[in-house]
């Protein structure tokens, strides 16, 4: 007698063979599996984009403020306690610089005047501008430049003479101060001889027209009386310096005084950004979340559509094992594809805006590799279902409906 033959056992399929089936099951529709992986896509770019450009915008945020320090305080005449406005001494600016830590101090004042480019001007089309009274000194103290032609200088202040704050110009329409290129200051010509760049811890001054002290004096009725001071002290000190200001400038009335510290409006913008991005962090998982919904769809319906194959595979001697695993590896290399090519758009719209803008380009490697994690999270739970659907499928049932 002939000895009995041993027993058939599925053949083993190595993980590379589970990776070519699931492949060519996806090259067998490969429409749906690349809008299934848009969806995926657009989710992993909208959360890759909105991290990088917000970390991109602190990133800036934070060099304009290692540039431009945080030491830098303002005091401003605020109102007594009848509600009358108050000013400041004519000798502030000496009496803070008295003040140990103060290394930089400069004043300025208000004036009630208007502004027009010409006598031809509505009165009533002032264009919102500001007209400040300024010390030399103001620039250095602020640490703003000049953008287009000079500044006010001890000469210079002492006659008709301007330099107009970023946004004044353009309101104005002054691309480039040229020689003797006059403006009405309250009423009395004022030659233009520079434009700011924007001030970003001081704004107030990019819709303003400055003029020296001597020259407000002189032609717009100014009484020499500051409204508002900016100082720089030492970093370890700015906490002390602010709390004796009021009381140094303003002895008899020192609640009379407001003294801030630009730098934190800053500050309270980065948190807003912080909270802003949340919010559309947010929203990017929304539409991670449908993506996952459209690729567990698609595997569904790929179970669907492939009962045949499924049961001849059954048939063949294919475990329930290997289908399920074929499925769920389908599952899973769909919403890889997704996310990395959500991870590369997100990365190039993050590298393009930041290009636009003169940021720099600030996207943590934390935010790549949490997008690639988040995709094969999707991926398994999304491939699960239809996995354990396919395996369960009868061979005999399937080969009959197929």
């Amino acid at each position: 007698m002939t000895a009995p033959l041993p027993p058939l056992r599925p053949a083993r399929l190595r993980p590379v063979d589970v990776l070519r089936l699931s492949l060519s099951g996806l090259r067998a529709k490969p429409m749906r599996a690349v809008l299934s992986a848009a969806g995926i896509s657009i989710g992993i770019a909208a959360m890759v984009a909105v991290m990088g450009i917000s970390t991109s915008s602190r990133a800036e945020l934070q060099a304009t403020l290692d540039t431009l320090g945080t030491n830098l305080l303002r005091v401003e005449a605020g109102e007594s306690l009848t509600g009358s406005r108050t000013a400041l001494s004519p000798q502030v600016t000496g009496m803070v610089r008295r003040v140990p830590p103060v290394t930089d101090a400069s004043a300025v004042a208000a004036l009630d005047a208007k502004v027009y480019r010409s006598e031809l001007i509505p009165k009533q089309e002032t264009n919102a501008l500001e007209v400040l009274a300024v010390q030399p000194d103001l620039l250095a103290t602020l640490g703003v430049r000049t953008a287009q032609g000079a500044w006010l200088n001890r000469a210079t202040g002492r006659y008709p003479a301007v330099v107009l704050g970023s946004a004044a110009a353009r309101r104005l329409g002054v691309i480039r101060p040229e020689p003797g290129f006059q403006i009405l200051v309250g009423g009395k010509q004022f030659t233009v001889i520079g434009v700011l760049e924007p001030a970003v811890l001081a704004p107030e001054l990019n819709s303003s027209v400055l003029v020296g002290f001597e020259a407000a004096q002189r032609n717009l009725e100014f009484d020499g009386r500051p409204t508002a001071l900016y100082l720089r002290a030492e970093e370890h000190a700015v906490g002390d310096v602010r709390a004796v200001l009021a009381r140094t400038v303003n002895p008899e009335q020192p609640d009379a005084v407001r003294v801030d510290r630009p730098s934190d409006a800053l500050a309270a913008k980065l948190a807003a950004d912080e909270a802003f991005t949340g919010l559309l962090l947010g929203i990017g998982a929304v539409a991670l979340l449908v993506g996952g919904i459209g690729v567990a769809n698609t595997m569904v319906i790929a179970v669907l559509e492939r009962r045949g194959e499924i049961g001849l595979r059954r048939a063949l001697g294919a475990t329930r094992g290997q289908v399920r695993n074929q499925f769920f590896t389908e599952s899973l290399v769909l919403s890889g594809l997704g996310g990395g090519g959500g991870a590369l758009l997100g990365l190039l719209i993050t590298a393009g805006y930041a290009e636009h803008r003169g940021w720099p380009l600030a996207l943590p490697a934390t935010a790549v590799a949490g997008a690639a994690l988040g995709t094969l999270v999707i991926g398994a739970v999304a491939g699960l279902y239809p996995a354990m659907r396919a395996a369960r499928v009868s061979p005999t049932t399937a080969l009959a409906t197929a």
